[in-house]
């Protein structure tokens, strides 16, 4: 087998799994995003809103509001 024609190879199957990861992670960001400006929503929060809506971090914050600050805020809600 001549090393060119494996590089080449390989080179396309990058390519691939490169497209198949890019997609994976722009569906795992899509899904907590959506939760999460659906909680800021409901929640009248203007601000988180906002800051959701156009910081990308590929979820990262997302997860945090959902998960840390959404709870600590309904928290402090209670009588």
């Amino acid at each position: 087998m001549d090393l060119g024609t494996l590089g080449d190879l390989t080179s396309g199957l990058n390519q691939v799994l490169i497209g198949v990861l890019i997609w994976v992670v722009l569906a795992w960001s899509m899904v907590w995003t959506g939760i999460a400006l659906w909680m800021a929503a409901r929640r009248d929060q203007l601000a988180w809103f906002v800051v959701l809506l156009v910081v990308n971090t590929v979820g990262i914050l997302e997860i945090i509001y959902i998960f840390v600050i959404a709870p600590r805020r309904q928290e402090l809600r209670k009588p």
